[in-house]
Formats: C-alpha cells, sequence, structure tokens
C-alpha cells in the first residue's frame, strides 16, 4: 500500500498535510476514540491498556509503534501464571515498530495478522506460539527477525516477505502450512532443527544469502520450485518423510545434503555448482536431474532405483516460464560431472548423459549393474607422442578411470597427460583398480555397448599386468600378450605382429628351412625275362642343407608360399628340411592365433 492509499479502516490521519501526507497515520481508531494507540492522549491511552487482560483480542492495524509503547501493550496482555504475553486475535497489519519488536515466548491464541507490517529493528517471536493463522504477508524485516523455537499451530503465511537481516527460525514447528512463496531472504537464513508437519511451501523464494536448513524434518510434502540460492543451501542431515520437490531451482554455490534421508519420493532439479549427498539414503523412487554440477554421492544409500541425469535444456517450470539461469552466465557448459561413487551400492543406479571423467569408483559395491544411458563419459589416456628416454611412448586411445591417472601420475618418469590426484582422493593401486574396470566391462556388456566394453576389458588387463599380487610367469604371460596383439582388442598391433611373424618365418625358411634343391624321384625295377609284372621302387634323393647364396628370389618365393599357407592352417606340400618342418609348424600354431585376434579385435570395435 502506498502513503497516499487510504486504508479500509477508520484511521487516526495525525499529521495529514494535503501536499506531503493526504493520509497521515494509517492507525486504526482505538475502541470509542479517535485516534491511533500512538497518538492517544496520555491518560486514555493509559485507561485503555488498563482495560485489556491476557487472551484479549487487539486491532492496531497501521499503528505506528515505538519500543516503549508495544513493551507497554504487551505488558497489559501478560499473563501473571506464565509470565508471557497472552494475545487473542491479533491485528498489526501495516503496522510499523520503529524498535525492537519483543514478541518474545508471546502466546497468540487466535489469529495473529502482520500482514504488510514493518519492523525497522530487530524482530523477536523466540519461543513464540501461534495457534492460529499467522499471517505476515509482504511483511519487511529490515534487521534480524527472530523465530527460534517458535511454534506454528496453524497455517504460518510469510509469502512475498523480505528479510533484510538474518532470518533465524531453527527449532521451530511448524503443524500446518508453511507458506513462504516469492519471500527474500537478503541475510542469512536459518531453519536448522525445525520441522514441518505439514507443507513446507518455498516456491519462488530468492535466498542471498546463506541458506540453513541442515537437521530439518520435512513430515508433509517440501516445495522448492523456482528458489534461487545465491550462495550456499544447505541441507545435512534434513529429513524427507513424504514426497519431496527440491526444484527446478538454482544455486550459485552448493547445495549440502550430506546426511539426509528421503523416505518418500524425491525429485530434485537443481541449476548449481555442486552437489553434495554424501550419506544420503534414499528409501522411495528418486530421480535427480541437474545442470553445471559437479555431484558427491559417496557412500549413499540406495534402496530403490535412483536416476542421475543431466539436463541438456534449461529447467521448464510448471507455468511453462524457463528457470532463469544468470548466475551461470558465461559457464562454457552445463555438463554434470559426477565426483565420487565410492562405498555405494550401485544396483539401483542409472546414470544418464553424466560425465565420469573425474569419478572415483573404487569401493562401489555391485558396479556391474549400474545402467549407463546416453552419453556417460570417461577419462582418456594421453594422446600426444611422448619420449621415455630415447623410446617413444605413445599411449593407445581408450576410456580410463579417473583413479588410473592418479596411480599413473604418481609413478616415478610418469608420462605427461596423466592427472594429478587432488587432496582426499585416497590413493589406489593396480590391485583395486582391476575389479573395478572389471564390472564396468560387465556394465557395459549388459548395454550392449562392446566397443566401451573392450576398452575396460584393455584396463582390466592392464591393471593386472601391474599388480603385485601375481606370479612373474603369469605378468610375463600378459606382457608377452600385451606386446603382441594389445590383450587382443588392438587389431593393428595384432596385425603388425602377424606381419613381423611372417616376415621371421619367410627369414627362417630361406635360411634354414628350404633345402639346397627339390629332391628328385627315380624309379627303379626289373623286366622278367618272357614277360611278367614289372615292380617299380620310387625313391627320392636325401634332402641336402642349404649352401652358398641362400637368399634369391626363388627360394623367397618358395619360403612365402609356405609362410601364407601357414596364415590359414594349411600345409603347402612343400619339401622342408628338419629345421624347417619345426618352423613351419610353430608359424601354423602362431600365426592363425595372431590372425584370430586381429579379427576379434576388429569384431569388438564395430559389434554392438
Amino acid at each position: 500500500m502506498s502513503t497516499s492509499e487510504t486504508p479500509a479502516w477508520p484511521h487516526c490521519a495525525h499529521g495529514a498535510a494535503p501536499a506531503t501526507a493526504p493520509v497521515g497515520c494509517r492507525g486504526i481508531h482505538v475502541p470509542g476514540h479517535t485516534a491511533c494507540l500512538a497518538h492517544l492522549a496520555n491518560a486514555d491511552r493509559d485507561a485503555y491498556l488498563a482495560g485489556l487482560a491476557p487472551g484479549a483480542d487487539i486491532d492496531h492495524r497501521g499503528t505506528p509503534f515505538t519500543e516503549p509503547l508495544l513493551d507497554a501493550l504487551l505488558n497489559a496482555l501478560r499473563d501473571p501464571a506464565t509470565g508471557h504475553a497472552r494475545l487473542g486475535n491479533a491485528q498489526f497489519g501495516l503496522a510499523t515498530f520503529e524498535g525492537d519488536a519483543d514478541f518474545d515466548s508471546a502466546i497468540f491464541e487466535g489469529i495473529a495478522g502482520f500482514g504488510l507490517a514493518i519492523f525497522q529493528g530487530i524482530a523477536g517471536f523466540g519461543s513464540a506460539t501461534f495457534k492460529g493463522i499467522a499471517w505476515f504477508g509482504f511483511a519487511t524485516f529490515q534487521s534480524t527477525a527472530e523465530f527460534e523455537s517458535a511454534t506454528f499451530e496453524g497455517t504460518a503465511a510469510f509469502g512475498s516477505v523480505t528479510f533484510e537481516g538474518t532470518a533465524a527460525f531453527g527449532s521451530s514447528i511448524f503443524q500446518g502450512i508453511a507458506g513462504f512463496g516469492s519471500t527474500i531472504f537478503q541475510g542469512l537464513v536459518r531453519f536448522v532443527r525445525a520441522t514441518f508437519q505439514d507443507t513446507a511451501w518455498f516456491v519462488a523464494v530468492i535466498f542471498e544469502g546463506m541458506a540453513g536448513f541442515g537437521s530439518t524434518i520435512f513430515q508433509g510434502a517440501a516445495r522448492f520450485e523456482a528458489a534461487t540460492f545465491k550462495r550456499n543451501a544447505g541441507f545435512e542431515s534434513a529429513v524427507f518423510e513424504r514426497w519431496v520437490s527440491l526444484g527446478p531451482l538454482v544455486c550459485a554455490g552448493r547445495v549440502r545434503l550430506s546426511g539426509a534421508v528421503f523416505n518418500g519420493p524425491a525429485t530434485l532439479s537443481f541449476a548449481a555448482r555442486r552437489l553434495e549427498c554424501r550419506r544420503t539414503r534414499w528409501l522411495s523412487t528418486a530421480e535427480v536431474r541437474l545442470r553445471y554440477a559437479s555431484v558427491d554421492f559417496a557412500h549413499a544409500v540406495f534402496e530403490y532405483p535412483l536416476t542421475i541425469a543431466a539436463e541438456a535444456d534449461p529447467f521448464v517450470l510448471p507455468d511453462g516460464q524457463v528457470l532463469a539461469e544468470q548466475d551461470f552466465a558465461g559457464t562454457p557448459d552445463a555438463a554434470v560431472r559426477l565426483a565420487s561413487l565410492r562405498g555405494v551400492d550401485a544396483a539401483h543406479l542409472v546414470l544418464a548423459d553424466v560425465d565420469l571423467s573425474r569419478c572415483l569408483f573404487v569401493g562401489t559395491v555391485h558396479l556391474d549393474q549400474v545402467r549407463l544411458e546416453g552419453a556417460c563419459t570417461f577419462d582418456t589416456t594421453p594422446s600426444a607422442l611422448q619420449w621415455r628416454g630415447w623410446r617413444p611412448v605413445r599411449f593407445t586411445p581408450r576410456r580410463t578411470l579417473a583413479e588410473e591417472h592418479h596411480w599413473r601420475a604418481n609413478q616415478a618418469g610418469a608420462a605427461i597427460g596423466w592427472n594429478v590426484a587432488v587432496l582426499g582422493t585416497g590413493r589406489v593401486g593396480p590391485l583395486q583398480l582391476a575389479p573395478v574396470y572389471r564390472a564396468l566391462r560387465k556394465a557395459f556388456e549388459d548395454g550392449k555397448h562392446e566397443p566401451g566394453a573392450a576398452d575396460f576389458y584393455y584396463g582390466e588387463m592392464e591393471m593386472r599386468r601391474h599388480a603385485d599380487d601375481i606370479p612373474r610367469s603369469e605378468r610375463s604371460l600378459l606382457a608377452a600378450y600385451w606386446a603382441l596383439s594389445g590383450y587382443g582388442m588392438r587389431a593393428s598391433r595384432a596385425l603388425g605382429s602377424l606381419a613381423a611373424t611372417m616376415l621371421i618365418t619367410v627369414g627362417l625358411l630361406m635360411g634354414f628351412g628350404l633345402p639346397k634343391e627339390d629332391p628328385k624321384q627315380e624309379a627303379t625295377g626289373t623286366v622278367p625275362l618272357g614277360g611278367g609284372k614289372v615292380t617299380f621302387e620310387i625313391d627320392k634323393d636325401d634332402l641336402q642343407n642349404p649352401t652358398g647364396n641362400r637368399f634369391t628370389g626363388k627360394r623367397f618365393e618358395k619360403a612365402l608360399n609356405v609362410t601364407l599357407n601357414s596364415v590359414v592352417f594349411r600345409s603347402s606340400g612343400q619339401d622342408l628340411t628338419t629345421a624347417g618342418t619345426y618352423i613351419e609348424m610353430t608359424s601354423r600354431v602362431v600365426e592363425p592365433a595372431l590372425l584370430a585376434l586381429a579379427v576379434l579385435a576388429v569384431r569388438g570395435r564395430i559389434k554392438r
């Protein structure tokens, strides 16, 4: 209401001036008088106050209260048995409290109306009891608002209120609906250990300072649609007994939910810098849809399906409006990054379009049952060619875990490009990483994503090769498997090994396997006198080991023919020396195996 508007009740009009203050004082007339309590004659005021009794109804709408005047009014209503003020229906709408307003421990037995009131000093409602409706709509608290341990037995209406200082509602009990729609909190907000027994309505609220809801109990529905937190929002150890809808909301800082318990279905929609959900407990289905956030779910407990998904487009409110995200202007993308799943049972977890490149997985249970939907990305190996002394080093591109990066970066002579662990991530090694790669491989296989499964199989084998708990013989075998074919996952390496093996085979055959000359067949027999059956014996000349120039074009052609037949596990029929026979036998085992590994590697990359 503007200063030029006439109130709906008979008002005092003290100090009215046509040019500057046409309405004058808006204070309602004291019954039987034509002035408000503030401008009533002293004798009349004293008589009015003397006539009040604890529990009386009072109406002082629009009245300007100084601190002594309010104290006098509350003293007149003080119950001698308790020492606390006791009011019936109390109307203070549009009133102005110029000093501190001390309603501590007051009891409002009827409606408490403070709509459009202005509290210029500290507003003290600590331990107050509101048995009826508490109406503070459009009020302004210019200093601290103290509602610690207050009890609201009816509806608590704080819609469109402005709190310019600290708003303290710690340990308060809201037995009815608590409505804070469109309220502006400019200072610190404390709802620590408060209890909301019915619906908590924080729609379109703006929190410009720190907002604390730690250990708060929401026994009814909790609504935070279109809320804006300019700094951090703390819900640590809060308990949500029923359905909860946190958001869509914007938080320019961190949303802290660590230790919170969700007993009913939950829908969380945040555009936030960071979401902390360590040791949260989810006892019903839940969906967490995010933008911009880095998420920490370490040691959280999911007893029902829980989905963590990245939202590509800005959130849309129920009225069709797009949620404003000015606090994130200039942010390069709205990607959601999962920071940790350590200690989580992932059997009921679904991840959709989430960046997992920095996620810590060691210690996650049933990781093989996690569902990865959409574009869930992992970190990759360093891509640049590097030199380790005189040897060039290049890592084959593949998906990797953040913890492998940390481990490799911590090794002596580590290549550039492996990410160093940050403080608090702990130290893990190949022994802990191998089962994680194995579980994620199975998760990708169950999702029919063979290329991803191939990468995690490669990672598993790498960790096994570097682990300290396997025998040296097994480690040597794995090293050979890696060098020859990249654990059967790298077609180029397998084909390169095959080409090298074939070249060696050709060289050995030319040098030692092919005889000096092909043996000639000789048939001998005796013709009986007078005719009859002739019997011939066919012999071959003995094979002679090669001498002289062994590397000729003709010998190369023969060696190549033997080698190519060995690749497809066929015998060429070429006469060979004893050494050549063993060379061919070896090549007929090794070369088809390398060809098969190359084929499997290609199949692993194209199979879906």
